[in-house]
């Protein structure tokens, strides 16, 4: 009789004890972008125009690019990558922000919560690295034009593309691991319509200090090492356009103001989401939409859909495909 009190009052300890346990997180629930029905359905139609835009502008670049010989130059080969990059950056949120819509609870694996920041992480890093990368392009197309294809050739482009995309796939990966790293017992509630390392580690449940000054100085350091380098090529840049001519100087300021446009469009929204303390929720979420999906929505349009080269390249594609499918 005392055996089994003994047993039902073990039984009974190790029951309340697990209870009382911090529970693992295995999913998190997203509040999307807004909690009022109708205007949830008007965002849904607005943003899949916008995506289905992205992807039509991007592969017609990519496409283009891949099938024109005289496109075969660096530029060009950088704007074809840059097209890929948009691709994937507005595809690891976006469908997931659309198929939600029809959703009462918009809900995400912990797994696939960290596939998502992971590969934003990575699209992102990338694109910063590739702008870089052009304006290093435009500086010795205008300050050295003719040691360009030795500085500049497609066999050193492919070995930059290359390294820009081992280099972001470190920085994910560093974010990735900060991130897991730290112990999730709820909440497991996100304001937000994806999966951000800053709004995740916030519902850790233990301190997350020093995670969060190593994923900072992290992102810190990339944005300044390229900050420095893109200030850098334009300072010499305008020093070299003195002793262009007037034509030369008008092409050069054609192609810097595409590039420096297309910075300031990218970069501003992550220094105001990465760096800068949040104002509020909602404007968080703004800057989220502009990041991820307006930006790779007006790149195309920016740097290369106002490109002669690249419209006359459309348009003997296009009469190529007419030709081929009458005479099929």
């Amino acid at each position: 009789m005392h055996s089994h009190w003994l047993l039902r009052t073990i039984r009974d300890w190790f029951l309340l004890n697990q209870s009382l346990q911090p529970r693992e997180v295995t999913y998190f629930v997203l509040l999307g972008l807004t909690d009022i029905r109708s205007l949830e359905l008007v965002l849904f139609v607005i943003f899949f125009i916008i995506y289905l835009l992205i992807l039509i502008e991007n592969v017609l670049i990519i496409v283009t690019v891949a099938c024109d010989p005289c496109l075969h130059i660096p530029m060009y080969f950088f704007l074809g990558n840059l097209s890929l990059i948009d691709i994937c950056h507005s595809s690891v949120t976006t469908p997931k922000m659309l198929l939600d819509t029809f959703l009462s609870q918009k809900v995400i694996s912990f797994g696939g919560c960290v596939a998502q920041l992971f590969f934003l992480h990575i699209c992102a890093c990338a694109e910063i690295f590739l702008l870089t990368i052009m304006a290093y392009d435009h500086c010795i197309a205008i300050c050295y034009p003719l040691h360009y294809m030795k500085h500049v050739n497609l066999k050193i482009c492919e070995f930059l593309v290359g390294g820009l995309w081992v280099g972001a796939t470190v920085h994910s990966l560093v974010q990735m691991v900060l991130t897991i790293c730290l112990p999730y017992c709820g909440p497991n509630v996100i304001d937000s319509f994806f999966c951000d390392v800053p709004p995740v580690i916030k519902l850790a449940c233990t301190d997350s200090y020093f995670p969060r000054v190593l994923i900072v100085s992290n992102s810190g350091m990339i944005s300044l090492v390229c900050f420095l380098a893109l200030v850098t090529s334009y300072i010499i840049i305008l020093f070299s356009l003195r002793r262009q001519t007037s034509e030369g100087r008008r092409k050069a300021f054609s192609t810097c103001n595409a590039h420096l446009l297309v910075v300031v469009l990218f970069l501003g929204p992550c220094i105001v989401l990465y760096s800068c303390p949040a104002s509020s929720l909602s404007s968080d979420k703004l800057v989220a939409v502009f990041y991820t999906m307006v930006t790779p929505l007006f790149n195309p349009v920016i740097y290369t859909l106002r490109n002669e080269e690249v419209k006359k390249s459309m348009q003997k594609l296009w009469l190529r495909r007419k030709i081929f499918f009458t005479v099929g």
